[in-house]
């Protein structure tokens, strides 16, 4: 009987620190893969995207070299819902994708996938429990502005376009908060020791 392998969703709100707790699960051992980063790559990497970003953003989307014109997407997006959801049907198969194909090649008892837009796009669906990193909404704001070098109101704008934390806790099995004050290490390790136990209930058919 082969040992079933646990897919662990990790999500949160921009600037709730979800990569930090997903490197706090890479240093137990587990891999992650970071849906965001992937999507990044796709958009260079992928031909079947990048033809069809061309198709919808124009040929000025790229440069000669073949970067993403990224300061032009962004500008589109930014005033336009409907050109922002365009762009994520565009990347999120091939990010999903990409995401198949590195989660077979795994051998760890669980896989870890973070992504920023996991409850959006339905892939929670996909994970056998999804964990949502939060945290407070001005403490959010200041880290955004703190690590990008934006202003406020940009931060909010971007912020105005995911979906809010109440929504997120009603589809998540498991919340940890990175709110500065309550340690994030034990709440790692809560959730750790949780899904081993899971893990070995469901091996031994319990």
């Amino acid at each position: 009987m082969s040992r079933k392998r646990l897919r662990i969703g990790i999500t949160g709100g921009i600037g709730s620190g979800k990569s930090t707790v997903c490197k706090m699960f890479e240093v137990l051992g587990y891999p992650v893969f970071y849906a965001d980063d992937e999507a990044k790559r796709a958009m260079t990497a992928d031909k079947d995207l990048v033809a069809n970003i061309k198709l919808h953003f124009g040929e000025q989307a790229y440069f000669e070299n073949g970067e993403i014109n990224r300061k032009l997407i962004s500008d589109i997006v930014f005033h336009n819902r409907e050109k922002l959801d365009l762009l994520n049907s565009l990347v999120h198969p091939a990010t999903l994708r990409a995401y198949t194909e590195w989660e077979t090649k795994q051998s760890s008892a669980f896989t870890f996938k973070e992504a920023a837009l996991l409850f959006e796009t339905g892939t929670f669906k996909l994970s056998d429990y999804n964990v949502l990193v939060t945290a407070p909404m001005e403490l959010r704001i200041k880290r955004v502005m703190d690590r990008d070098h934006v202003s406020f109101e940009s931060v909010r704008a971007r912020m105005d376009k995911q979906m809010n934390d109440e929504e997120k806790e009603k589809l998540a099995d498991f919340i940890i908060k990175n709110d500065g004050i309550t340690p994030l290490i034990p709440q790692v390790l809560q959730f750790n020791n949780h899904i081993l136990t899971l893990l070995t209930a469901d091996f031994s058919g319990k």
